[in-house]
């Protein structure tokens, strides 16, 4: 657009701007680099009545013309409240005003929006406005209630009281978009328009009270409550109450309020889908203040959820928290136990939180009490986590290890590389024996020896998987490299040591002497790791063959002597010395999954389980 008559638009001279179109016409038609406003657009925006006049004049068909949002100039005063502009628009073609931008939003939306209530009240006379979908995203009566303009909510629900109860795309109502941003006198005039508001869900199962609960709106909430105090018993799809939410998100305020003004106590041990009571919820963010509220406000210490874990096991399966040191004492000094250290029949005596193991249908299984069978499975179920975060922590172990042998052989053989042996010749700043073929071997071994520890420790530090077979796999990988990265690092040594000494007869026969010394040691650990990878192998095979026997063979108990070999290879395997960490890690993550394989068998097997453990040694033997 032309400078001057961008500077005519904005300063509303329409005196002037008809001169420069008496002397160029076309400069009418031309828009701002980006936004492709036209002058139209401009006047209409900044409010210059007169010159929305005189453009409208020129060319009537520019009311229609879209900028790069596909905005027409009605969008522009409407957004920004100009009322004698958007009626002299209106009335130069009334069609613009079901118009849509590239967002979906019409030009009442942009009204509602900024809160223009007098433009509001202008469009809402052309009722076949509201009467279809004008917004793609979002209608008028929402962003109005997300915005708190009180004023113009009233003014549509005066014309569509049905919209009170619409969705917009992404599931909410008005009165849940009220909750949200906290507009609480556009909350109250929801509610007194319709009471019943409250028990609209969104996409989520959220009500309006949930969400001022998640967002800490006291007022909102006081608001609800005194309107409708049934609405604080309902719960979300996931069983969740107002107090959970409260406390999930950090809401100490909220959590207070309600406990000062509603009677909440059968809400406080009431347990969601996965029976975590609010206690549980607070532990497991490490939410201090919240337990310490909690603990003085009759919850049930010792409820356990479905996992089996009371909310002290719930702290100690994460002490890496430093909040869990002030808590523990807390719970402690409440009379918090373990899962463990609750008796059967008091423990038992709790709603059923853990769903029963299956039984099977024979004979022996139906004398076995259900009640001890969830017993065994809960302290199972509890052994068995506890085990699988002692196997994590060994593979972390192993990692760091493995990590800090590759930073070590790093620093040695870049130190070694900066300072090679024979030192440097102060003229030349090379290295004095870099001719000879000794230094030559020195060099590639030690450059070899480098970049793979730097490998492994890249490797090591961006590669973090989640699973632990894939840990295992890494590291089983990285392992191997650190040995030939080692490997590479003695001969670098063996050959600097060669390159220095004296090539006498006595030297030759030391060094010699040194080199069988460095292989005939790497020789001996080489053929200790080989023999006890044979005997594992060996183990292995002879088990396989004799599952295979026993399937062929058809026997009953042949599943579980399969298991129970499986076992015992494992255990032999497990007693066995290691030379690494890795090798250590594997051993015992396979011993403890497979003991506890057997003890649920025991335990599922009920009366059997004598004769299932007295195969199990015989095949053991």
């Amino acid at each position: 657009m032309d400078r001057l008559l961008y500077q005519t638009v904005l300063k509303g001279d329409h005196v002037t701007f008809l001169k420069l179109i008496q002397e160029n016409e076309t400069l009418i038609t031309q828009t701002v680099v980006g936004s492709s406003n036209t002058v139209l657009h401009l006047a209409a925006r900044l409010g210059h009545l007169e010159l929305v006049s005189e453009i409208l004049k020129v060319c009537p068909d520019m009311v229609a013309a879209e900028n790069c949002d596909l905005e027409t100039p009605l969008h522009e005063a409407c957004r920004e409240g100009k009322f004698e502009v958007v009626k002299v628009l209106m009335a130069a073609d009334e069609g613009v005003v079901g118009k849509v931008n590239s967002r979906g939003e019409s030009v009442l939306f942009a009204a509602c929006e900024r809160g223009k209530i007098d433009v509001v009240k202008h469009l809402i006379e052309f009722e076949w406005l509201l009467l279809h979908e004008i917004d793609a995203f979002m209608c008028s009566i929402h962003v109005a209630a997300a915005g708190g303009h009180t004023d113009i909510v009233k003014e549509i629900l005066n014309v569509r009281p049905e919209f009170a109860r619409k969705y917009n795309s992404e599931g909410y109502s008005a009165l849940h978009l009220a909750c949200i941003k906290g507009q609480l006198d556009t909350t109250r005039e929801l509610l007194w328009w319709d009471p019943d508001l409250v028990y609209l869900r969104d996409h989520n199962g959220w009500t309006p009270l949930h969400w001022a609960s998640m967002k800490g709106r006291v007022g909102i909430i006081g608001e609800i409550i005194s309107i409708n105090l049934e609405s604080i018993e309902l719960v979300t799809n996931h069983g969740e109450t107002v107090l959970h939410l409260a406390v999930k998100y950090n809401q100490f305020e909220v959590l207070k309020h309600l406990k000062e003004t509603v009677n909440i106590i059968k809400l406080v041990n009431v347990q969601d889908n996965d029976g975590n009571t609010l206690l549980h919820v607070a532990t497991a963010g490490k939410l201090t203040t919240m337990v310490t509220y909690l603990l003085k406000s009759g919850v049930d210490v010792n409820a356990i959820n479905r996992r089996g874990y009371t909310a002290l096991d719930v702290v100690e399966s994460d002490g890496s928290h430093s909040s869990g040191l002030q808590i523990v004492p807390a719970l402690l000094e409440a009379g918090a136990k373990t899962c463990e250290q609750l008796p059967p029949t008091s423990r038992d005596t709790i709603k059923e939180v853990v769903r029963p193991i299956s039984t099977t249908h024979s004979p022996y299984s139906k004398g076995v009490d259900s009640a001890t069978h969830r017993h065994r499975h809960r302290k199972h179920s509890h052994r068995r986590s506890k085990q699988i975060e002692l196997q994590n922590e060994g593979l972390r172990n192993a990692r760091n290890t493995i990590t800090i042998v590759a930073v070590l052989i790093a620093t040695v053989t870049f130190s070694a590389g900066i300072n090679p042996p024979g030192g440097f010749s102060q003229e030349t700043g090379k290295a004095k024996i870099g001719s000879k073929q000794p230094f030559k071997v020195f060099v590639l071994c030690n450059i070899m020896a480098l970049f793979l520890s730097l490998g492994i420790v890249n490797v090591l530090v961006s590669v973090i998987p989640f699973r632990r077979k894939s840990m295992m796999n890494l590291l089983v990988a990285t392992h191997k490299i650190m040995w030939v990265a080692t490997i590479f690092m003695a001969s670098a040594y063996i050959a600097a040591t060669w390159a220095i000494l004296p090539h006498d007869q006595g030297s030759r026969w030391l060094m010699i002497e040194l080199i069988l010394v460095g292989v005939g040691c790497t020789l001996v650990v080489l053929l200790g790791l080989s023999i006890l990878l044979g005997k594992q192998w060996s183990r292995k095979r002879e088990w396989r063959r004799r599952k295979e026997k026993k399937m062929k063979d058809g026997t009953p108990n042949s599943s579980v002597n399969s298991r129970v070999g499986e076992m015992h290879f494992v255990k032999n395997a497990h007693e066995s010395s290691s030379n690494s960490d890795v090798d250590s890690s594997d051993h015992v993550i396979k011993t403890r999954e497979h003991d506890f394989i057997i003890k649920e068998k025991t335990a599922q097997t009920g009366l059997g389980g004598g004769t299932f453990l007295q195969d199990a040694r015989q095949d053991a033997r």
